[in-house]
């Protein structure tokens, strides 16, 4: 499995050229039988999934339960887990409370552990109160998961 992490405030041009840099990435992926997997949201997760409907890779969209019920996903992300759903070609469903940063998190340091590589959209700044991907790099390094950091030349995020 190939798992994708990155920053949640990419710009919209940003996302496209990711989605074209993960498309070219994805297809030796494909050829090899592999499938690709994300936590079900807006931005980069449905930049991987398009990407990787694309490049003829397998999907696998994971979503949130709580006491082993499907939970709600925030509002504006109702709109990407239902793309996703789409050009998924499986379900995962996960425990962990998609309102909680901490569990979220949590949520996907366990996808990583089954993963055999993790593509990072990440332009190498520290996590913060916000956006834990350096932690999620970090982690999947130390658990000796192969990371490929991913940022194109003109990537930004918003201010």
């Amino acid at each position: 499995m190939i798992a994708v992490v990155g920053h949640p405030d990419l710009t919209a041009p940003t996302l496209k050229m990711v989605e074209e840099e993960l498309r070219r990435r994805l297809a030796e992926f494909a050829r090899a039988g592999k499938a690709g997997l994300v936590r079900a949201g807006q931005g980069l997760p449905v930049a991987f999934g398009r990407a990787a409907r694309a490049a003829g890779l397998a999907l696998v969209t994971v979503l949130p339960t709580r006491n082993g019920v499907p939970d709600v996903l925030e509002s504006s992300d109702h709109r990407a887990a239902g793309e996703l759903l789409l050009l998924s070609s499986q379900v995962r469903l996960m425990e962990y409370d998609p309102a909680d940063r901490g569990a979220c998190v949590g949520a996907d340091e366990n996808l990583m552990r089954s993963c055999a590589r993790v593509l990072a959209v990440w332009d190498g700044s520290p996590s913060d109160g916000r956006d834990a991907t350096a932690h999620l790099v970090a982690f999947a390094r130390s658990s000796g998961v192969d990371v490929e950091v991913l940022w194109p030349d003109g990537a930004s995020r918003r201010g």
